[in-house]
């Protein structure tokens, strides 16, 4: 065995050994109801916003792959993850649903300081998927809280709008998730909104609108966003349903209707196409692809056992 295929057996038993300790009923003898307080906070967010639902799971994403799922992105700390520019247009909603969620979880006096933060985020970005009208899954619990967060620890961690498909896929693979992974993870964007300086080039590019863009779709995004409009303008991602949890997206993909140039890619490239194809004609396929690949996402990086800490306030470490 040489060196480079003994490291990456060490990494790979050093991934799994991690995350081998999560399991389902982690609560079950200090917190028993973790998930229906949860879900309760969550509803009662959902209820009153609908920005809790693709707030929430891009948060968790954002968290997952920056220093893995230690709920890292909330920590309030000076030149914080969340300072950096990828971080600062994360919704609000998503932050407050997790700390409505463990207020509720600390007015429990079983519960009180027994659930990580982390956790916390893990089972929200279930529920609000679930409210969208998207697929239930169990969710593995026994994550604990990180006590780092960094502004530069952002860089060149997280997909841009600008990727193409190797860009995508060396980046996902780094943290264990295949391209059909990838492409699963990608439908999420059947939720939330963009803001226009984030695809303006693909309207008003040097040589006119993106040819990969259906035209159509193309000077409807000028009418939204026009040259000097305020970037901040949102635009929802899904022109179809963009409150449902369903797979319009790849529908969308194969009329030429990605949003950016990292959505419309993966139907472009004839290495992803197939996939999109498949999630396309197959709500229950795309389901069970997403379950897969968030199951994995919620893996990746986890402080268990004696490591990280259960945060009082998700905002400090203790």
């Amino acid at each position: 065995m040489n060196k480079q295929t003994l490291c990456l057996v060490f990494l790979s038993f050093f991934v799994a050994s991690s995350y081998a300790q999560l399991r389902q009923n982690f609560y079950q003898s200090t917190c028993p109801n973790v998930e229906s307080i949860v879900r309760s906070a969550v509803t009662k967010k959902f209820q009153q916003t609908f920005v809790t639902v693709p707030g929430t799971l891009r948060l968790f994403f954002h968290d997952c792959f920056v220093r893995g799922c230690d709920a890292s992105v909330f920590l309030a700390t000076p030149n914080a993850e969340k300072d950096h520019p990828d971080d600062q247009s994360l919704a609000g909603d998503g932050f407050d649903t997790v700390i409505k969620a463990k207020a509720a979880l600390d007015s429990n006096p079983n519960c009180r300081n027994r659930v990580s933060c982390a956790d916390i985020l893990a089972l929200a970005t279930r529920d609000v998927i679930v409210l969208a009208g998207g697929p239930s899954y169990s969710v593995e619990l026994g994550r604990r809280d990180g006590r780092i967060s960094t502004k530069a620890s952002v860089q060149h961690k997280l997909p841009q709008a600008s990727f193409k498909l190797d860009q995508l896929n060396t980046m996902f693979a780094a943290h264990g998730l295949s391209q059909t992974d990838m492409i699963a993870l990608s439908g999420a964007h059947t939720l939330g909104f963009s803001h226009c300086g984030k695809f303006s080039g693909r309207i008003y590019g040097k040589s006119g609108i993106d040819p990969t863009l259906n035209r159509q779709y193309a000077l409807q995004l000028r009418q939204m966003c026009p040259i000097n409009v305020d970037p901040r303008i949102a635009i929802n991602m899904d022109p179809t349903t963009p409150r449902t949890f369903d797979n319009a997206y790849f529908r969308n993909l194969q009329q030429g209707r990605g949003l950016f140039t990292s959505d419309q890619v993966l139907f472009t490239d004839s290495r992803s196409k197939p996939t999109v194809n498949q999630f396309a004609s197959s709500n229950s396929a795309f389901n069970q692809a997403f379950i897969t690949a968030i199951t994995k996402l919620g893996r990746v990086g986890v402080l268990t056992g004696s490591k990280g800490e259960i945060r009082r306030d998700c905002s400090m470490p203790n």
